[in-house]
């Protein structure tokens, strides 16, 4: 016999196994697992962490994914999984599926009208909460911590006691001990949805139902009811909401039901109010469009070499970089320009942001006040005789070569300042000489009128092969009580788009400090956000309970603020890129009748009818100060300096007064208000009409008046730096122009004065 074959396994090619070892295969292979060590029990775990961690050590990511999608239906015996179990969904999905679905139900929210974004958002919180959970109970646990991590932020300022609850839910078994899970699991989240939204809900996810449809509806259909409520949407700040807290119903019962018994915490109407003070805000200078730059810093390195600056004085180029720093435009508090769309620039453009480099270098440099001496600031006065009461309010153009006014007799003029002739491209007009013209248009009393940007030109024409571009204002804004805000051309003189949407008077306006958008604000309690090119407002940004009387921009372009007369007299910043209200100023006790924010964009200024100012910190959303000095009966314009450390004021107490911005408003000072002609000068200061158009330096003391009778006592803040008393014209409009210089208009009342003593 061959050595070969000398055993009978081997002649037949059979290994001889150890007999344990194989009774062990067999009792796997069979699916059992009695009688095995706990060891061997857990090492699928232990087997499949090694396995993930070697593949991304190695940077497998690919291999690595289709691994864990291998083994997400085997459990921690290395069995199929169990899918009757209570704790998880009947029909397992796609681990990886549900951060993708949340977060394109969370686009298509954001992206819907304002009015429905409040309600639609209150389906995100069950379905995060519910896919967590889904995906901790059948041990995709990478997977839900992925999910955790990147939305967790969201929800931090609404749900923190549950958030704190889920981060410690890390294991199947956790999901089936914790009392929250086992809260949500075991009753229905209940969301209530007006119907107007039912329709077009149910629409998207069938829609989309590959994207975010399978995963949303069986999260709702499994763990949640939808209640259809028989109302109008409700937001935070919607009519709705506004009208039921005036009649203090805070809840329907169907939104008391919202949410799961027992958990305190809601989405819903009992959280409306709840505002972030702290909300991160971007305030730095809005980036100048790349191509633009470059133009502009080619054109002034060519004005640098034709006109070299004299002695003491740093180049445009120098300068342009020092205002445009591209490292301050790239920090965290700057916003990004894909963030509001603009029209792409023109020659127009270049020109003009030539010129204000230019104006910003040969300023008149406020330095600030040093030893108790203010700076000495100069204001240009325009005074309107002859308007019989009938001017309502009143603008100047940024070149200071034109002025406008709105009347009670529903008609709009406009006068060049230097009385040269206005000129018109009409053809019929080229034989009409006029200073001034007259719009027709409006059917109401005109409340406000606003000139687009511009500025005084260069003396020459940078672009050879064709027209020098006309940097002079080409438009003009106008809002009235019939409820339209108009746009006209102050090159045909005549009226070019109506923008209608306001319920009711509209009282203000303003232009974007980049130009195209404006806001309004009116009767209807609306700040709307409009375009040149549109129609139609973009934003509609509702919160205030009463009507608005006044708004303005933030220097970037990002925020608008709002004010409230009568019984909210309240202060709103809004965002322009997504409509949220991101502060709240509360301190007014009268009608806020004007606001302005600083070029720094740091410090809000408001002033109210009783003749209090406040400045505000944006970014903290409190108060630093209150300056007093004006009497009664309104200020009704704010100006900043470049610097933004000086501010001037023109209230109907016939002065236009300036004060300092970065000193403390403590103390204050006496000076006597006259009732016969209604006259504040600040103390120490002179009444005889002589003297009436200097300024005055306020000391200590109480100054006496010469009416008949006994004047009232006008407490001063010595933050106030001088006062220009005029005789008997209260002051309309104040600005400060880009070389700080002040301008002043407003209209002799001779009749309404004498009347009063």
């Amino acid at each position: 016999m061959s050595r070969r074959g000398s055993h009978p396994n081997q002649a037949r090619g059979i290994v001889q196994v150890n007999p344990h070892y194989a009774t062990q295969n067999a009792y796997l292979h069979q699916g059992h697992t009695d009688g095995l060590d706990r060891n061997v029990i857990t090492d699928h775990v232990k087997v499949r962490k090694l396995v993930t961690d070697y593949l991304l050590k190695k940077g497998y990511k690919r291999t690595e994914e289709i691994f864990r999608q291998e083994v997400k239906d085997i459990d921690e015996n290395g069995k199929p999984r169990d899918n009757s179990d209570a704790t998880a969904s009947n029909k397992l999905l796609p681990a990886g599926k549900y951060l993708k679905a949340f977060k394109h139900f969370e686009l298509w929210v954001e992206r819907g009208i304002d009015v429905y974004k409040f309600e639609l958002a209150k389906i995100l919180w069950p379905l995060f909460i519910y896919s967590y959970l889904r995906l901790v109970s059948q041990g995709s646990y990478a997977h839900a911590q992925e999910l955790f991590e990147q939305l967790r932020d969201r929800f931090e300022k609404s749900h923190p006691d549950e958030l704190k609850t889920l981060s410690t839910i890390t294991l199947s078994q956790h999901v089936r001990e914790n009392t929250l899970a086992k809260a949500y699991l075991e009753n229905q989240y209940v969301i209530p949805i007006s119907k107007t939204l039912i329709g077009s809900l149910f629409h998207f996810l069938e829609r989309d139902l590959e994207q975010c449809g399978a995963v949303v509806l069986d999260i709702i259909q499994s763990h949640c009811r939808v209640d259809s409520v028989d109302r109008g949407p409700i937001e935070p700040f919607s009519f709705e909401a506004i009208w039921r807290r005036s009649r203090r119903q805070e809840l329907d019962e169907v939104d008391v039901q919202e949410g799961i018994p027992g958990i305190s915490v809601r989405s819903g109407l009992a959280n409306r109010n709840i505002l972030d003070n702290k909300a991160a805000l971007k305030l730095g200078p809005f980036p100048m469009d790349q191509e633009l730059r470059d133009d502009v810093i080619a054109e002034l390195g060519e004005e640098d070499r034709l006109h070299p600056p004299r002695e003491g004085l740093q180049t445009l180029v120098a300068e342009f970089k020092s205002i445009h720093d591209i490292k301050k435009e790239g920090e965290d508090d700057s916003p990004s320009r894909a963030d509001i769309p603009y029209p792409p620039s023109r020659a127009r453009d270049v020109v003009m942001e030539m010129q204000k480099v230019r104006e910003n270098r040969d300023r008149f440099r406020i330095e600030g006040r040093t030893g108790g001496v203010g700076p000495a600031i100069s204001v240009v006065m325009f005074t309107f005789h002859n308007h019989l009461g009938s001017i309502a309010c009143m603008d100047f153009s940024k070149d200071q070569k034109l002025v406008a006014v709105g009347t009670t007799e529903s008609y709009i003029r406009v006068w060049s300042l230097d009385g040269s002739e206005l000129k018109s491209r009409l053809p019929a007009h080229r034989n009409q000489h006029h200073n001034n013209r007259k719009l027709i248009g409006h059917s109401a009393p005109v409340y406000t009128v606003a000139f687009s940007d511009a500025i005084a030109n260069l003396d020459r024409n940078i672009y050879e092969a064709g027209p020098q571009p006309e940097t002079a204002s080409q438009l003009l804004l106008s809002c009235s009580a019939d409820g339209q805000v108009r746009l006209w051309s102050l090159e045909t003189w005549s009226c070019l788009c109506i923008y209608k949407g306001h319920d009711g008077p509209v009282f203000c306006l303003s232009w974007s400090p980049q130009g195209h958008y404006f806001a309004t604000g009116g009767w209807d309690k609306t700040v709307r956000i409009w375009s040149q090119d549109h129609a139609s407002a973009h934003r509609l940004l509702v919160g205030h309970d009463t009507a608005i009387s006044c708004v303005t921009w933030h220097p970037n372009g990002m925020y608008v603020f709002s004010a409230s007369d009568e019984t909210d007299k309240s202060i709103r910043m809004w965002s322009i890129v997504n409509g949220d209200c991101v502060r709240i100023f509360n301190g007014h006790t009268e009608y806020i009748s004007a606001m302005e924010c600083a070029p720094n964009g740091k410090i809000l200024a408001s002033a109210d009818i009783g003749g209090t100012i406040f400045l505000w910190d944006i970014q903290k959303g409190t108060r630093i100060k209150r300056c007093r000095g004006h009497g009664r009966g309104g200020i009704w314009s704010l100006s900043f300096s470049v610097e933004s450390n000086v501010l001037i004021s023109g209230g109907q107490d016939n002065t236009v007064r300036v004060w300092d911005v970065e000193m403390p408003a403590e103390g204050n000072r006496l000076t006597n208000q006259q009732d016969g002609d209604n006259t504040i000068v600040a103390a120490g200061g002179q009444t005889d009409g002589k003297q009436g158009g200097q300024a005055t330096q306020p000391t200590s003391g109480t100054a006496t008046g010469t009416g008949k009778r006994k004047g009232k006592e006008v407490m001063i803040t010595p933050d106030q730096i001088s006062a220009f008393p005029t005789k008997k014209t209260p002051v309309i409009k104040v600005q400060f122009t880009r070389m700080n210089l002040a301008i002043a208009g407003g209209c002799y009342y001779p009749e309404t004065q004498d009347a009063a003593r």
